[in-house]
């Protein structure tokens, strides 16, 4: 038997031990999905809605003590961590609506009458990171279970605790057995095998692009559906005309948001050279004011990283040439922490400016108008997420729309709501997740022609 200890980011103590699935256990898991698929799609829309919106209630009456553990589990702040145990309710509710507006086609022919359907693909497999281990798991399986689809969910190694939780709340929930299963393990275990196994009809993974292109590579031996939620780097644009102190106020909170351990972390800050040194200016305070500290703690603004190597990774990053404009606090003593930290780029090339950091690290650079501001947002292999700051709704319109990215804000950091599409455009990703066609992602359109001549 392999085991995994869990590790609290804050402490460094172990919190728990957990057993992870070999390639059989993987197979078990799998077949049981296959086996509860054939009732689950035939549940009715209206029975499987009751169900989903069951199992939402059963995370909202346990939303404080699934929030406390991934504390524990991520080092999530106890604001993050409420924030992301509601979201799951939410997206759950959400989806509960889906099942009964899975909506086919009349289209006119001729000889006859021709109908579509959308049918559930069957099973498939949910690869979470460990960034936002309860929010992106949901964003998967609540749609692929509204479709009808059954679910195997792998959890991060590092974070499995609340998805493991989540699972059993399915059950008590309602859920019938095997329909929603979490198994924990490795990722060259569990993930490749829902890669290599022919009943599992679709793959979706949220990790890094690397790994994401593996993944395609795989599924496309078996013609495999997959969603891939990948990397990002993502540009922060304020033009001269913008409200500079609300922008320099808000920019931390835009990038060092769970310690920068987010795809759509706006790791870039792009200002105009107008108001370039004055944004600097009102940005330091904003920085050394983000309350780095006991997670658990409410008034935590940011929490540790993930884990040792997580640390040693993003420290590489600041090499003896890096200039350091400033930097926030760390707290002393265990904890895997890390400061604040605002970079002024040497030039095009830096690794800070061109790699994704994942981590409390922002690069400031000037530009000069809006062709120049477009040039450099899009100076970039990643294509997630951004925001633009700017008083002019013309303008506003005009970037976001030249900007490569599938989600950005104008004068707001806000990347993800639940009732909207979610992706990622270049080596970001590919698909959708979330919104009004989140559940069709699962499904395969069948055409039917009924002749009546």
């Amino acid at each position: 038997m392999t085991t995994t200890d869990v590790v609290d980011p804050a402490t460094e103590k172990v919190v728990a031990t957990i057993e992870l699935a070999d390639e059989a256990a993987t197979d078990a898991a799998i077949a049981r999905a296959q086996r509860a698929f054939e009732s689950w799609r035939a549940v009715t829309p209206g029975d499987r809605a009751r169900l989903l919106r069951r199992f939402a209630d059963a995370v909202d009456a346990e939303l404080e003590q699934l929030a406390r553990l991934e504390v524990r589990n991520a080092g999530h702040t106890i604001g993050n961590a409420r924030w992301e145990a509601g979201n799951v309710r939410d997206v759950l509710h959400y989806s509960a609506g889906l099942p009964e507006r899975l909506l086919g086609s009349q289209i006119p022919v001729a000889g006859g009458v021709d109908i579509t359907f959308c049918e559930p693909l069957g099973v498939v497999g949910i690869i979470v990171p460990w960034n936002f281990p309860m929010p992106i798991a949901a964003w998967g399986f609540g749609p692929a279970l509204a479709a009808g689809n059954t679910v195997v969910l792998k959890p991060a190694e590092l974070t499995p605790l609340t998805a493991i939780r989540l699972g059993e709340l399915a059950v008590e929930a309602g859920l019938p057995e095997h329909v929603f299963q979490v198994i924990p393990g490795k990722g060259s275990v569990v993930g490749a095998r829902f890669v290599t196994h022919p009943a599992v009809r679709k793959v979706v993974f949220t990790g890094s692009t690397e790994v994401g292109k593996q993944i395609m590579a795989g599924c496309a031996d078996q013609v495999k559906r997959v969603t891939l939620e990948l990397g990002g780097k993502s540009a922060n644009i304020v033009f001269a005309d913008a409200d500079i102190e609300r922008a320099a106020a808000t920019a931390p909170y835009g990038v060092f948001d769970n310690a920068g351990q987010d795809c759509c972390a706006r790791s870039r800050i792009l200002v105009q050279r107008s108001v370039f040194d004055r944004f600097l200016e009102l940005l330091e305070p904003a920085v050394q004011g983000v309350v780095v500290g006991d997670p658990s703690d409410a008034a935590t603004e940011m929490g540790p990283l993930i884990s040792a190597a997580h640390r040693e990774r993003v420290a590489g990053f600041l090499e003896p040439s890096t200039k350091v404009a400033f930097t926030g606090s760390r707290p002393e003593g265990p904890g895997f922490w890390f400061p604040p930290t605002v970079v002024l780029p040497s030039g095009p090339e830096d690794r800070v400016l061109t790699e994704e950091v994942f981590g409390p690290v922002v690069t400031v650079s000037p530009f000069e108008d809006e062709a120049d501001a477009l040039r450099l947002a899009n100076d970039t292999e990643f294509g997630l997420s951004g925001s633009i700051w700017t008083s002019d709704v013309g303008r506003a319109l005009r970037v976001a729309r030249g900007v490569e990215a599938g989600n950005l804000s104008v004068n707001s950091h806000s990347s993800v709501r639940y009732w909207t599409p979610f992706g990622g455009f270049k080596q970001s990703g590919l698909g959708r997740e979330l919104g009004p066609d989140a559940a069709r992602a699962f499904t395969e359109t069948k055409n039917v022609f009924l002749a009546t001549e």
